[in-house]
């Protein structure tokens, strides 16, 4: 050996330093690139992931609020078709208590107009029947007193025969 402080062999430095740039080298090229690579590819996978994610939020969104406008006017929609059935129901409901009351009307109407016919015909009974008992009073008495005085003349007829 050559007279080296502390015992150095350079040679071997050099050799171990070559070594070490070759196995870094093939390390680099084995290892690094194909990790480095894998890494960045799976950074981009996770990334358009993401991306793909706040897209469908975002369309998930803007559906939740067609949805709710949706919502929103189908509600607007029923309330003025419950409006137009109440003002229907309400204009059905006058309808029929107009008609009701007309025809309240009528009946009544129709009950005095019968109620006034048959007193007219109870009076007129009640007058026939007046009439046709006085005639018959009348008749009773002409004939008691005709009787009577039937009865009488032949009394004084039989008395002045007599005489």
């Amino acid at each position: 050996m050559t007279g080296v402080p502390l015992n150095i062999d350079w040679q071997q430095i050099l050799l171990h330093l070559f070594n070490f740039t070759i196995l870094f080298g093939c390390l680099y090229i084995l290892l690094y690139k194909p990790v480095k690579n894998f890494m960045q590819k799976r950074t981009d996978h996770y990334s358009e992931m993401d991306q793909k994610a706040e897209q469908t939020l975002a369309e998930a969104e803007s559906e939740k609020s067609a949805y709710e406008q949706k919502q929103k006017e189908f509600s607007d929609e029923m309330k003025a078709v419950k409006s137009k059935m109440g003002q229907e129901v309400e204009a059905e409901r006058e309808r029929r208590v107009t008609a009701a009351k007309t025809e309240a009307e009528k009946i009544v109407s129709d009950a005095r107009v019968e109620a006034e016919r048959e007193k007219n015909e109870i009076i007129a009974s009640a007058q026939k029947e007046i009439t046709d008992m006085v005639t018959e009073a009348m008749e009773k008495l002409t004939l008691e007193q005709t009787a009577s005085d039937a009865f009488d003349q032949f009394l004084d007829a039989a008395e002045e025969a007599d005489k």
